[in-house]
């Protein structure tokens, strides 16, 4: 969150300042297609660093609960405006992708998500939601079904 807000921080002081600089360093005189160029480089990564840190960090678990009872689990991320969300899911609901993803340790309710393993307090908590406390079996014919 505290990169998240730094981007969006850097991003807006850059916007304020842009227009002075374009004004103090003699551009505001010169050629239009010049500062057209200038605004459109300053602009394309003033917006650019928050969108793309936010398309690689939306899935990212920041925490995770248990609920014993119900069996289910609340994972909280944030939004682009920085809000916490929610997603509420069940471990029947965890889907591991065949073939490991960058930003992704699995998917709940087709919501790709990543979690780091290493926070968790009880290693079986882990091993329970990614369902590698299940039996399993080595038959061809069930893994085709």
């Amino acid at each position: 969150m505290r990169v998240k807000f730094f981007s969006y921080s850097s991003s807006l002081f850059s916007l304020c300042v842009m227009p002075y600089i374009l004004f103090q360093s003699g551009l505001g005189i010169q050629n239009p297609a010049l500062q057209i160029a200038f605004c459109g480089i300053i602009g394309f990564f003033t917006f650019l660093s928050p969108v793309v840190l936010h398309l690689v960090t939306k899935g990212y678990v920041v925490s995770l609960h248990h609920n014993a009872e119900t069996d289910t689990y609340t994972a909280v991320t944030y939004n682009v405006l920085l809000q916490p969300k929610k997603t509420v899911f069940h471990q029947k609901d965890v889907k591991i992708p065949g073939v490991s993803q960058m930003f992704t340790t699995f998917y709940a309710n087709k919501k790709s998500l990543l979690v780091n393993p290493m926070l968790f307090w009880h290693p079986n908590d882990f091993h329970h939601l990614m369902g590698y406390d299940q039996p399993f079996s080595f038959d061809m014919e069930e893994l085709k079904k």
